[in-house]
């Protein structure tokens, strides 16, 4: 009974908060910045519009940066843009439903990602870059090389796997229905108590965690659960070996969100020489040890 009336006196106080008190933003002691100032466009594929930011030089050769779930392009690859930019043309699109790109409510596959990729490379005249693919992105990268060899000579995935729902498929839907179903109650807690965790990582500066909370506000839930639902149905185990394109694939060693199991799992089905472990990599390793991502890209590449 004393639980009860505790949990409904709570979930009242905080129902009162939310109805009636201030706008709630994210605070931080530090002056408050972003990261970059690359300017991005939006290009067509067909009917629907999707946002990509480019930087470097125009004819240097292309790398083409596909982030993962729930963050944007811009968000998961701040680090690493920088350090690549110089001597690169680097591409970051926004794939549907995240970021700037258009908000698509319908269901889809991983592959439909892939086609949006293809179709905003086209749009942009860029071929034959070396794609990089984290976590779900990795995926989308999995496929836009089956699907489009064409723009493709290297792909080199981090943080992914052939089927991430392998194991325990109903458990991972489970869980991404659940996060729909939270965000929807509330993004600001989620949103907060990610934005917090990234700071405590290191994964993120003080200064940057304005930005970095109201990307995460621009959310919208069900069009991540479509992703995630996409995520959860993927599975390149009868293909991805046969790829004929240069392949690398960097395994984060102790990463809580992507099981290990699943990224060895990838490996193996290409040679160990093109493995890479990044040792002791969490799966915010991209933001934190970024330095070490694009000392591996640049390795790739030069090679």
């Amino acid at each position: 009974m004393l639980f009860r009336r505790m949990a409904s006196w709570i979930f009242g106080s905080w129902l009162a908060w939310r109805l009636l008190g201030p706008e709630f933003s994210v605070r931080s002691r530090a002056p408050q910045t972003r990261p970059l100032h690359i300017a991005g466009r939006t290009v067509f594929v067909g009917d629907r519009e999707f946002f990509v930011r480019e930087v470097g030089p125009l004819h240097a050769p292309a790398i083409v940066l596909l982030h993962g779930w729930s963050f944007d392009g811009e968000m998961t690859y701040f680090n690493v843009i920088p350090e690549l930019a110089d001597r690169y043309r680097v591409i970051i699109p926004d794939n549907r439903g995240h970021g700037r790109s258009e908000w698509i409510r319908e269901r889809h596959d991983v592959a439909d990602i892939a086609d949006d990729v293809a179709g905003v490379l086209d749009a942009i005249h860029v071929k034959d870059a070396l794609v990089f693919g984290y976590s779900m992105g990795g995926m989308v990268a999995q496929e836009l090389a089956r699907r489009r060899p064409d723009l493709v000579s290297r792909l080199m995935l981090a943080a992914t796997a052939a089927s991430p729902a392998i194991k325990r498929p109903k458990l991972f839907r489970a869980s991404i229905f659940f996060g729909r179903t939270m965000t929807r109650i509330s993004k600001k807690e989620f949103s907060t108590i990610s934005t917090f965790a990234m700071r405590r990582s290191d994964a993120l500066d003080p200064e940057y965690t304005r930005w970095m909370w109201e990307g995460l506000m621009r959310r919208d839930p069900t069009l991540y659960y479509y992703t995630g639902d996409a995520m959860s149905r993927f599975d390149s185990r009868l293909w991805v070996g046969e790829l004929a394109m240069p392949v690398k694939i960097l395994v984060t060693t102790n990463d809580q969100l992507m099981p290990v199991s699943e990224q060895r799992n990838l490996a193996s089905f290409f040679p160990r020489e093109s493995v890479v472990d990044i040792e002791g990599g969490r799966h915010e390793s991209i933001m934190n040890r970024a330095d070490e991502y694009v000392k591996r890209i640049i390795e790739f590449q030069e090679s």
